[in-house]
């Protein structure tokens, strides 16, 4: 059973959702200024227009849609842009959501997959959302129902508007450099971080040795960024008037390493679990 839209309400925060649509955010409000990208729930037609959606079960590219695990073979099917030769954030986010729990301050959905075109393994993944009057924290338990370990990934897309004086201070460590159709090919220290006006970032990689919350001012708020995930996905194209900071667990494309457990892919055996959570505190200049 899904439903069209979930609202909750915690002081000047305002979140609603759309779990018919991938589990989504539709928008995050403070005192009606979007905090994220923001659509009122009823106008939504799809995920990827959204405030922020899951990625599960892996981040960003899945190259070529096809890799090896466990010595067999598997693909998986388009899922993005026409022409995009790769497989792109899961299949959790296309997917409706089920509506487990729901209060004026705190939700809880779940989706379960079906081994399929898109993804060949069974699971279950739930996503929890708590508001309070500072801060969305939101969480993801993935339950693998495969009879054989599972590769997992997890992480979140959000995306934020992009104002007059968009600022995002991060520490990191590392940067992977990408090829034409976006999948990472080297690994080059990142000096300093990330820490500068939006209007004059280019970013579209995925960054290692996240420390800290990544802060991100702007005329109007002040946000913190914190998760469990160690890597991070910033997106920051001029001709757009949003960017993204994206907590994720392993690197884009990690299934295709040579060592994907060492670039963050998660191993889950049969009938074990993971889980991710991120805190978005939201506040005034």
């Amino acid at each position: 059973m899904t439903t069209s839209a979930l609202e909750l309400r915690a002081g000047p925060l305002r979140l609603a959702l759309r779990p018919d649509l991938g589990g989504c955010i539709a928008g995050l409000w403070r005192d009606g200024l979007p905090v994220l990208r923001s659509v009122e729930p009823g106008d939504l037609q799809a995920a990827r227009p959204s405030g922020c959606y899951p990625l599960v079960p892996y981040s960003n590219r899945l190259g070529y849609r096809r890799f090896r695990w466990l010595g067999k073979d598997y693909t998986t099917a388009a899922n993005f842009d026409e022409g995009n030769p790769h497989s792109v954030h899961g299949v959790a986010w296309q997917r409706p959501w089920q509506v487990l729990a729901s209060s004026e301050t705190a939700a809880e959905l779940q989706y379960a997959h079906e081994p399929d075109a898109h993804w060949p393994f069974a699971f279950t993944v739930r996503q929890r959302f708590a508001l309070d009057a500072g801060a969305l924290t939101v969480h993801l338990q993935f339950d693998n129902r495969a009879p054989h370990p599972a590769p997992v990934g997890l992480g979140w897309h959000p995306y934020f508007p992009k104002r007059q004086r968009s600022r995002l201070h991060v520490e990191l460590s590392e940067r992977w450099e990408s090829d034409a159709s976006g999948l990472p090919t080297r690994r080059v220290p990142q000096p300093g971080g990330i820490d500068g006006d939006v209007a004059h970032l280019a970013f579209d990689h995925c960054f290692e040795g996240w420390r800290g919350a990544a802060r991100i001012r702007d005329e109007k708020l002040s946000l913190r960024l914190t998760s469990s995930l160690g890597f991070l996905v910033v997106y920051t194209p001029a001709t757009k008037d949003i960017f993204c900071v994206e907590p994720v667990s392993h690197v884009s494309n990690a299934i295709h390493m040579a060592d994907p457990l060492a670039h963050g892919l998660r191993s889950v055996a049969a009938g074990d679990s993971t889980e991710a959570w991120m805190k978005l505190e939201v506040g005034p200049v």
